[in-house]
């Protein structure tokens, strides 16, 4: 016996008989989104709050919305806030772009102190008086030290 599924359900799901739309859990979105009183994660957040945020998640799983149709609703809800991670847009944007510039200035400070400190190193080195400008009688007195030492 076939079962036969109309093909507005289907278009509305987003699906085609080839292609099945991915079934959205509960775990997969509560871990992007946030509990808006606790303000942590809401697969960490035990609040009576966050417990009407996933009954709301599983509803809308339950109704076959997508995981990004699902955290429209919650932004629609609460505001942007909800989100695990911020928006890669507007202002939002500088939460991702800050840290990474970070990085990079301190990795830039780094090389620029390495390459100052070794050529600081090898300045001072150059600078040492090398073994053939002593005075000959400098040099015999220093023989002669440096031979009590040997054994």
């Amino acid at each position: 016996m076939a079962l036969a599924v109309p093909a507005p359900a289907l278009a509305q799901a987003g699906a085609s008989p080839q292609h099945p739309a991915p079934k959205t859990t509960l775990p997969d979105v509560e871990d992007e989104v946030m509990c808006p009183v606790c303000g942590t994660a809401l697969n960490l957040a035990f609040s009576p709050q966050a417990d009407r945020e996933r009954a709301f998640i599983q509803h809308e799983i339950n109704e076959g919305k997508t995981k990004e149709q699902i955290k429209a609703e919650l932004v629609t809800q609460y505001g942007t806030d909800v989100l695990a991670e911020p928006p890669t847009s507007g202002f939002d944007l500088t939460a991702w772009l800050v840290p990474g510039l970070a990085i990079l200035v301190a990795a830039a400070a780094i090389a620029l102190g390495l390459w100052r400190w070794r050529r600081a190193g090898r300045a001072r080195d150059a600078a040492a008086t090398p073994e053939g400008t002593l005075d000959p009688s400098e040099r015999e007195r220093l023989d002669s030290d440096l031979s009590r030492y040997d054994l």
